[in-house]
């Protein structure tokens, strides 16, 4: 589905042209052209790769998807990229994930946006806010958009964040069921992950495209660039001592389960001692011989159950002043 095809000529405001018109533009170094695509269909696509004569193998990628972020350049003058775009799904308690793969060249950007809802208007819109840079041209562009979707990992590491805290403090309270909190960490550990496989190779992309050599269309927007890398740095760090808290959280929890389970252990040992002795007091006057010393003493019931008392009471003392009861 396309969503713009845009001209800028001689640093005016983007003007709509048709697609069929955009190869004528390609080869003029005073105009830059800008497409924008939705879940690009095959013939979508391969009408792009006739207007832009794009590399084959990149169209394969665009089109499949399920790429890692990645940086592929193309004879120094061209470069494909991949970002991941991630979405909450609150039900499913997990991330919709998509992808936006880039084209780029010295005078034109061909954006494919795929099973993601996020639009980016709010580019463009930028882009027509500020003439002067967008005069860098297509580096410009890349920049924005890449900036645009690093700025979507911080809401969501920041909900990470708090849900963390949020188990972190029920963890210790006796009302909430041990299960549930392992469920809930796990399904943040696994958001976590998928937030990393998004950022890790996205911050070598970065990388790359500061200091040294880069490719020529982002050579006039490296300080940008770093700015984007720093994020990535930071958002990254935070990941891993996020990762790193919800593992220790899960250990705290499993270990509070242990105690739990240790403490019912020895509350019913300390019951079982207790009956024991009973048990075998009872079951010693219980057997049916005729001459046993107690059978014809007047208080050898009341002794019996005396001894019973008194031994049962001196067992609930001792595991009581032992923490067991």
């Amino acid at each position: 589905m396309l969503i713009h095809s845009v001209l800028l000529q001689n640093g005016a405001r983007f003007v709509d042209i048709p697609v069929e018109d955009v190869s004528e533009y390609m080869g003029r170094s005073d105009c830059f052209v800008w497409v924008a695509l939705r879940d690009a269909t095959p013939e979508e696509l391969e009408k792009m790769q006739e207007e832009f004569d794009l590399p084959p193998l990149a169209i394969e990628d665009a089109y499949h998807g399920h790429q890692r972020p990645k940086l592929e350049e193309y004879d120094g003058e061209h470069f494909f990229a991949v970002m991941h775009l991630l979405t909450l799904n609150e039900e499913e308690d997990d991330y919709l994930r998509g992808e936006v793969n880039l084209f780029v060249g010295n005078n034109y950007i061909l954006s494919v946006r795929n099973h993601s809802p996020q639009p980016f208007l709010g580019v463009r819109r930028r882009c027509e806010q500020e003439p002067e840079l967008l005069s860098l041209g297509a580096g410009f562009v890349f920049y924005a958009l890449m900036d645009a979707v690093v700025d979507r990992y911080f809401p969501l590491m920041d909900s990470l964040e708090s849900e963390l805290e949020s188990v972190e403090d029920s963890i210790f309270s006796k009302s909430a069921p041990y299960r549930d909190n392992i469920e809930r960490l796990y399904a943040i550990k696994r958001r976590i992950t998928t937030l990393k496989h998004a950022v890790a190779p996205l911050m070598e992309v970065a990388g790359k495209l500061h200091g040294g050599r880069t490719p020529r269309p982002t050579t006039a927007c490296q300080e940008y660039f770093r700015d984007v890398h720093d994020h990535l740095v930071r958002i990254n760090a935070a990941l891993d001592t996020l990762r790193e808290t919800a593992a220790t959280a899960i250990q705290v929890n499993l270990s509070l389960v242990t105690i739990e389970v240790s403490e019912v252990n020895k509350r019913l040992a300390a019951w079982a001692g207790i009956f024991a002795i009973v048990t075998a007091f009872a079951g010693i006057w219980g057997m049916n011989f005729k001459y046993m010393p107690e059978l014809d003493s007047p208080w050898g019931y009341p002794a019996a159950l005396t001894l019973l008392v008194g031994a049962s009471g001196f067992l609930y003392y001792r595991f009581k002043k032992t923490g067991w009861l």
